[in-house]
């Protein structure tokens, strides 16, 4: 199959896989379908795995640092309402180390340290031969109820 077939393909299967539901919540909505994300938690981490598809890589062949740094940033904030309730980032710092061209990914997020009003994560993103790719931090806050 050519590329530009296998973009178009792997392209309508995301569609409609986001389109399969209108449920818009923590562990399913529009973009983690779209994107393909399992989110799910053991002990106090979240883990964002996904397969790298053709239409997610930047015209490099590598897979595009936005969807990196979505990856890590739902990792950490399904965490954050996995244990304390919704929150926003504040901020968050990206370090991209190595390229992802294929294959399953795995974000790991996890608490550096929980205050009183700020949370400070962390998550790992991780290629299918288990080498690191990058590495995020960030601070969020939770929001009110």
């Amino acid at each position: 199959m050519n590329d530009f077939l296998k973009i178009k393909n792997d392209g309508a299967s995301m569609v409609l896989n986001a389109e399969s539901s209108d449920k818009q919540e923590f562990g399913s909505f529009y973009l983690s379908r779209f994107l393909g994300f399992e989110i799910s938690y053991k002990n106090d981490v979240c883990v964002v795995q996904f397969t790298v598809k053709s239409p997610m890589q930047n015209p490099q062949g590598t897979l595009h640092g936005g969807i990196i740094a979505t990856a890590m940033d739902v990792s950490m904030g399904h965490l954050l309402h996995h244990t304390i309730g919704a929150g926003a980032t504040l901020e968050m710092n990206i370090k991209y180390l190595l390229p992802v061209k294929e294959g399953i990914v795995v974000c790991e997020g996890s608490f550096l340290k929980q205050g009183k009003t700020i949370g400070f994560l962390q998550s790992h993103m991780y290629r299918e031969d288990k080498k690191l790719a990058a590495y995020a931090s960030a601070t969020w806050i939770p929001l009110k109820k």
